[in-house]
């Protein structure tokens, strides 16, 4: 028995060029609609490649939540520290505007 030439970057073959590969009998037997085993293996091989994408997909999505989780508890302290700054700003401009008031005066000459 003759195995098919294995290309060097082994690519998938197509269905057409896998039947072709088969002896005689098998032909017949692909041709009356056979489930090959290679139709089963392609499909597992797919369903892996889904899998693993999906892995790659939600472990990208982890990686954004927790950059997202970090990002949100700097603004959290950023506004913090802003609030602390403009009550220091309002209380700063309270004492200058009560400092800058001029006691009426009293007319006693």
């Amino acid at each position: 028995m003759t195995t098919p030439p294995t290309s060097a970057t082994s690519r998938p073959l197509s269905r057409s060029e896998w039947v072709s590969t088969l002896p005689p009998w098998r032909r017949l037997l692909a041709t009356l609609n056979w489930r090959p085993v290679y139709d089963i293996e392609m499909r597992g091989r797919e369903s892996e490649r889904r899998t693993k994408q999906l892995r790659i997909e939600s472990l990208e999505r982890k990686k954004r939540m927790k950059l997202l989780e970090s990002e949100i508890e700097q603004l959290v302290i950023e506004n913090r520290r802003l609030a602390a700054l403009e009550s220091r700003l309002d209380a700063l401009l309270l004492n200058a505007d009560s400092s800058s008031q001029t006691p009426p005066a009293t007319g006693s000459n």
